[in-house]
């Protein structure tokens, strides 16, 4: 018998604004705005992807744009909000970090600023609904231009005090350097923000170095390609940043071949502080107590390593104190329960 992973108390830090839909809901969403959906999203069951080409990443990239355009209202922003909620709590979640990029719901939603402020009223509202604490993560978009990451950096910290507590760089790593991004980090780290931006994913261990030098990171989106390089995972270990690992993302994305590849062990033996994430669940499929399972299943993980991933996880969350005080001593008591 094993410990349930889902009543296993823990922090979600890495999970995609419009990939956090449910995929009913996305159905439901088209056929109310006569969106034709590919049969990648009508299937039932996750799209085939390999993004570790341009044209794999392209289509990826596609597909999530078709989803998005399906979010068009305020309530339409509310719901994915709250069924993502719901769906964390199930699945043993006591801190959520929804990671955004508005500009690309501005178009639909009245421009850049409402669309910031209807993202945290719907993260505000999903909060006292499911008695889920949820912050917000701001990012960039690297394929675009750094003074737009500069101007996003500077509105992330002025709505600080309305839950958004980082600020991040998404989308195609091999596309754009990490230095150029340099002065947005900074505008958001004077603004007392953390840096979560991406790296080490579809790029190899240099994307992870770029983002400690460059950026200064608290914590690396994935970074699971720091494996490569053991002076590069000594730094992360001795800098306790914190690498949001997404295992079946990894997977689904072809970066590595099949669960057991990735090097969830060689991260955690070399003391790499891990927040296990679902990234994107509607396009792979999982969502975030599975990602403990996978550690479980395909790496053997004892329950005792598995509430050390927690552990983890809340750590390297911006949660308050008391916060994780609450779900530090909330692992302790899953670790104490007896098994059966």
């Amino acid at each position: 018998m094993e410990r349930d992973v889902r009543l296993l108390p823990k922090a979600h830090l890495h999970l995609h604004f419009t990939g956090s839909m449910r995929p009913t809901t996305l159905l439901e969403l088209a056929d109310k705005y006569g969106v034709r959906l590919p049969e990648a999203l009508t299937g039932g069951e996750p799209p085939r992807l390999r993004a570790t080409d341009e044209r794999g990443w392209f289509r990826f990239q596609r597909l999530y744009d078709i989803a998005r355009s399906c979010l068009r209202s305020p309530e339409d922003i509310q719901r994915l909000v709250r069924e993502a909620a719901q769906e964390d709590v199930a699945d043993g979640s006591g801190w959520l970090e929804i990671q955004v990029d508005p500009t690309s719901y501005a178009p639909l939603l009245g421009g850049l600023i409402p669309a910031i402020e209807i993202i945290l009223d719907a993260v505000d509202s999903a909060s006292r609904a499911t008695g889920l604490p949820i912050r917000v993560v701001i990012a960039a978009n690297r394929m675009k231009h750094p003074l737009d990451a500069r101007t996003l950096a500077r509105l992330a910290v002025r709505y600080a005090d309305r839950g958004v507590v980082g600020f991040g760089l998404s989308n195609d790593e091999r596309r754009g350097m990490a230095r150029d991004f340099d002065r947005a980090f900074a505008i958001a780290r004077e603004g007392g923000l953390l840096a979560a931006p991406h790296g080490g994913e579809l790029s190899g261990p240099s994307s992870v170095r770029d983002c400690l030098d460059d950026l200064e990171a608290s914590r690396v989106g994935h970074g699971v390609r720091a494996a490569e390089d053991p002076r590069l995972l000594r730094k992360l270990a001795e800098r306790g940043v914190t690498c949001e690992v997404c295992p079946a993302s990894n997977v689904a994305l072809g970066v590595y071949e099949k669960p057991s590849d990735v090097p969830l062990r060689t991260l955690f033996e070399a003391g790499v502080p891990m927040a296990l994430g679902a990234d994107d669940p509607l396009l792979f499929g999982s969502r975030l107590a599975a990602q403990y399972d996978l550690v479980r299943r395909h790496h053997a993980f004892t329950d005792e390593e598995l509430a050390e991933l927690a552990r983890q996880s809340v750590r390297g969350s911006a949660a308050p104190d008391a916060v994780r005080a609450d779900l530090l001593a909330g692992v302790d008591g899953w670790l104490a329960k007896p098994v059966g």
